[in-house]
């Protein structure tokens, strides 16, 4: 049998059908002498126990429950009404009906378990409707007990078997992304270590030449900004409370021969804060890629400082002049101001640049660690 995650509850639930047996036992000892027709009290009795020892293997040991569910509904309500063939309704005005109240309780945990709270609810109102018609005191029923308490069980227990089949979900979700980002992690370390340093190699040194070679520099240039989008497309690496680890996301966008500084110890941040950082910190890199220059170095920091964390990227290349700032602002040309200042604004940060002709250029990118507490009054 697949197990399953309520495969606990039902388990749970037949070892208090057991239980209720007792209980059943116990009442049709004591009642017996009362009841008009005894002997076929107590065939009705044995009936509920070999039922009951069905419901109790089938449950535990199948996954297919839909049958045993809706049959153990029909039981639950015959039983009760068949107490009108073994004593009148005198008798059951004073005593619980034949199958106590509290083995009638297994119907309904049966229902919540399968179906959930709004099917448990469902069952617990009606097997405490059909309690109060076989007693024919509608009055006792805002005064009995049974209802109230048969609903609460199956709302109880529905939202049990809920939030257990939600959490298995999420724990095979989690899995799943899991091994994911880990063979994607395998692959990105292989491809980085020679596919992409060859087509970098490729792209740099064919850059200045003409013609044939020339084209042949530039598809490999595209194809090394194709294949790295790829491998930076997958899942964030996520700590166990949920944050994520700006260090390790940083190492996936940076290309081959940036030199990275960062601390030894993973730097954890929301996810929007990570987020934000990365793509600023990704389009400063392809900056410095396209106007720093051949032979311009290309260096980034990341620095954990207690309630900030900030990601400087600098190279030591060709600058940029205010001149040519305006000019790109002025042809609609926005990628610094959105991909990077716009981003550290959006999380309550700070995006700062320093640069100026022949000096290369600095990009420092200072980001709040909890953005809801810098903006609290």
């Amino acid at each position: 049998m697949a197990d399953d995650a309520t495969t606990p509850l039902w388990r749970a639930a037949q070892a208090f059908r057991a239980a209720t047996l007792l209980y059943v036992a116990a009442i049709q000892a004591t009642s017996v002498d009362q009841y008009s027709r005894p002997v076929l009290s107590w065939v009705l009795v044995a009936l509920l126990i070999v039922w009951s020892g069905i419901a109790v293997v089938g449950f535990t040991l199948t996954s297919r429950r839909r049958q045993l569910v809706v049959a153990d509904q029909a039981l639950a309500v015959g039983f009760m009404l068949s107490s009108w063939l073994v004593a009148g309704p005198e008798v059951w005005r004073t005593h619980q009906s034949l199958p106590t109240t509290l083995w009638v309780s297994n119907a309904v945990l049966s229902m919540a378990i399968w179906r959930g709270p709004w099917w448990g609810l469902g069952s617990g109102v009606l097997m405490g409707l059909v309690s109060t018609l076989v007693t024919r005191e509608i009055s006792n029923l805002w005064v009995d007990a049974a209802l109230p308490v048969l609903a609460a069980v199956g709302i109880a227990l529905g939202l049990a078997s809920s939030a257990a089949r939600r959490s298995r979900a999420e724990l095979e979700r989690a899995v799943r992304i899991q091994a994911a980002t880990a063979e994607r992690e395998r692959l990105a370390r292989e491809v980085h270590d020679s596919v992409l340093q060859v087509l970098a190699l490729m792209r740099r040194r064919g850059a200045g030449a003409t013609g044939e070679l020339r084209e042949l520099a530039d598809l490999a240039g595209e194809q090394e900004r194709a294949l790295r989008t790829l491998l930076a497309d997958r899942p964030a690496a996520t700590s166990d409370t949920g944050l994520l680890d700006l260090r390790r996301e940083l190492q996936r966008v940076v290309p081959a021969g940036v030199e990275v500084s960062a601390p030894a110890e993973a730097v954890r941040v929301p996810h929007g804060t990570g987020e934000a950082l990365v793509a600023a910190a990704h389009a400063a890199l392809t900056n410095a890629e396209q106007h720093a220059g051949e032979d311009a170095r290309v260096f980034v920091l990341l620095e954990d400082l207690g309630d900030d964390v900030v990601v400087t990227v600098r190279d030591d290349g060709r600058g940029i002049t205010d001149e040519r700032l305006r000019d790109a602002e002025r042809e609609g040309r926005m990628g610094v101001r959105r991909s990077i200042v716009g981003r550290l604004a959006d999380i309550g940060g700070e995006a700062r640049l320093e640069t100026a002709p022949g000096e290369g250029t600095e990009w420092e990118l200072r980001a709040p660690r909890d953005p809801e507490a810098r903006s609290a009054p």
